[in-house]
Order: structure tokens, then sequence, then C-alpha cells
């Protein structure tokens, strides 16, 4: 049986679809890297797969995207991920952007969106107040890259390693099994945002499913065990900016 949160996340995927080719991004029958199966071997792996992609967009078939194919989705072609998997905002952060001309100017904005914590965590009590006017893109020399997000810390449960009022960005990673003990991550699930050590707990199987949070001030701040699944996101911290 299909769980609601996943019909839900297929039926914004399909919006996100119309919208991409609309903008042009996609064009069903299109040979020169716009198609259907360029979509599918971007977002599945295969180009034969382009009837998969046509069975998400079918809302009488049975099936439907996962939450690891919808985040490559993000990434390979600019969706907002708390809309797509979180259902808050709207599909590209801002309004849809138009196709630009070939006289249009262009400005780079940068590769790494700065947005608030609440509205990264995604949802929340507060995720009402986090207006799309707070986020903006920026670059850093040396990161080059997708999948970069950077939000601010408010908090001491980090320090000395992480201080308040510091600026984190970090880099998407693919899963769990990416995970390497010990070191820093942003853990995003159901609303919430942690950023600790983490240690990877895993069952008889060797599936990993907690993680283990570990804060820096672990005198003031406990351990504890947080389960995970297909819906967690996780972000390796790469860089951390004081005084921005």
């Amino acid at each position: 049986m299909i769980h609601e949160d996943r019909i839900e996340l297929n039926n914004r995927f399909i919006e996100v679809f119309e919208l991409l080719k609309g903008r042009g991004d996609i064009i069903l029958n299109d040979r020169n890297g716009k198609g259907i199966g360029d979509f599918a071997d971007k977002i599945l792996g295969n180009r034969a797969y382009g009837h998969i992609i046509r069975a998400f967009l079918n809302p009488k078939d049975k099936r439907v995207i996962d939450y690891r194919q919808a985040r490559i989705l993000c990434q390979e072609y600019g969706v907002n991920e708390s809309f797509l998997i979180d259902g808050m905002g709207t599909p590209f952060g801002f309004e849809v952007p138009k196709n630009r001309s070939a006289s249009d100017a262009y400005t780079p904005q940068g590769n790494i969106l700065y947005t608030s914590v609440q509205a990264f965590a995604g949802s929340g009590a507060d995720v009402g107040s986090a207006s799309p006017e707070n986020n903006h893109f920026f670059s850093v020399p040396g990161l080059r890259g997708s999948g970069l997000v950077a939000f601010p810390i408010d908090g001491r449960s980090m320090e000395p390693v992480i201080s308040d009022g510091d600026t984190l960005i970090c880099r998407e990673i693919g899963g769990l099994n990416e995970i390497k003990d010990n070191e820093i991550y942003a853990i995003k699930s159901n609303g919430t945002l942690w950023v600790k050590y983490v240690q990877r707990v895993t069952n008889n199987n060797g599936k990993v499913t907690s993680l283990r949070m570990i804060s820096a001030n672990n005198l003031e701040y406990q351990p504890f065990t947080e389960e995970v699944n297909e819906a967690t996101s996780l972000y390796k911290v790469i860089r951390r900016i004081s005084d921005i």
C-alpha cells in the first residue's frame, strides 16, 4: 500500500514536471538532450526507463516517485527541495523563472542557497514566518557544484567547534551509506534540523536505522539517537563562516 505522503509527493512531482515542460527544460520527443529518455536517465539512471516516468505522471498508475529520486530531480533541475519533498513554498523557491531570450543579460547568482534555518528545515512552528525574500544565492571561492545550502546557527550545542551566529555551508549527500562516523552533518527530518557529530546505528542486517547525535558541547547537551528513513535529508558540513 502506498502511503499518503508518497502520493502527495508524486502529485507535486507531476506539477513540477509540467512546469519544466513549460520552461523548455523537458521536450517529450526531443533527441538533443531534453527528451523523456534523457530525463529518465538523470532521475532513474537509465534512458530506457521513460515508461516509468510516464507511469509516475499517470494519476491512475500505482507507481510513484520516491524521495531519493525526487532529491535527484531537485539537484538536476534546480527545483526547490522544500516544495517537492515537504510541500512548503513554491517549486522554484521564488516565482517560476521565465525563459531567457538570446538578448537577455545574465547575471550569475551564485551556487549556494542562503536561507533561514526554519525554511531549510522545511516545516515547523516558525516556518510560516520564513519568507522567500530571505533566501538568496551567493558564491565562495573554491566551492563549486550544486546541492549547496547555507544557513545561520542559532544555539551553543556545537561550541567551541561551531559558534552561535556562525553560518554553515553544507552539501547534500546521496544517502546513509555515505556518512562517515564522527564527522559533522546537518540532518533534516520531519521539519527538524540538527547539526551534530553523527555515528551510524545499524540493525542485525547491517542496515542503518538510526543516527547517534553528539554535540561538541557535551557537558550541557547529552547525546541522543534519532531514527532515519527515506525522507531524511543528509548534508555534509563543509565550511564554517563567522561574522558573515
